[in-house]
């Protein structure tokens, strides 16, 4: 019996080892669902994550970020997808949208509903991996991006970047203001390439 048990866990571990490291060669991408269909809200306007993110990585620096705006994934769009380190090891990557500004670059996430009854950065999975550690990978029209990020503090900047409050609200019949929704934004910094300037 014992032994049965011994031979069952060791194949366990082996079928979830080899399905890691077979994962981490071809990667996984997240899943998508178009951020404009009913199928997003349904799903609490997330999808399903991936793993590790694959593809050529760039080495060059990029001074003009506004290029994204021309990607057009047949499926995608101009969504991207962002890998992010995890505290167990294995990435947890996503498909989120990119804001350039020229040289700068932004990527935003917004909590609505239930999410706004977390705390800040908990509410996303992603949200936390970043504040726990900012290194990221990228994955651009198939290449990857080596980026650090950080989170803007400043809502005066944050105004500015989408030129709107950050914070809707409403007000209710009674006459009571509720905050329906926040975004946040991060600044992106690629990483690994020679500072020019």
């Amino acid at each position: 019996m014992m032994r049965t048990l011994k031979v069952g866990l060791l194949v366990v571990v082996t079928l979830v080892v080899v399905s890691l490291l077979t994962l981490r060669v071809t990667g996984l991408d997240p899943r998508y669902i178009d951020p404009s269909s009913p199928a997003f809200v349904e799903s609490d306007r997330t999808a399903w994550p991936g793993f590790w993110l694959t593809g050529e990585v760039v080495r060059e620096p990029v001074t003009n970020w506004d290029w994204v705006l021309e990607v057009n994934d047949p499926i995608r769009g101009n969504s991207i997808m962002l890998e992010t380190p995890t505290w167990y090891g294995i990435p947890h990557s996503v498909t989120i949208n990119l804001v350039p500004r020229g040289e700068k670059l932004y990527v935003s996430g917004s909590e609505q509903g239930s999410r706004l009854e977390k705390e800040f950065p908990d509410s996303k999975a992603w949200w936390a991996n970043i504040e726990r550690d900012p290194r990221v990978r990228m994955k651009i029209d198939g290449k990857i991006y080596e980026m650090t990020v950080t989170l803007v503090a400043d809502r005066a900047e944050v105004f500015q970047i989408l030129g709107r409050d950050p914070v809707t609200r409403t007000i209710d019949a009674n006459g009571n203001e509720q905050v329906t929704g926040v975004r946040h934004y991060w600044r992106v910094y690629q990483r690994n390439i020679p500072e020019f300037g």
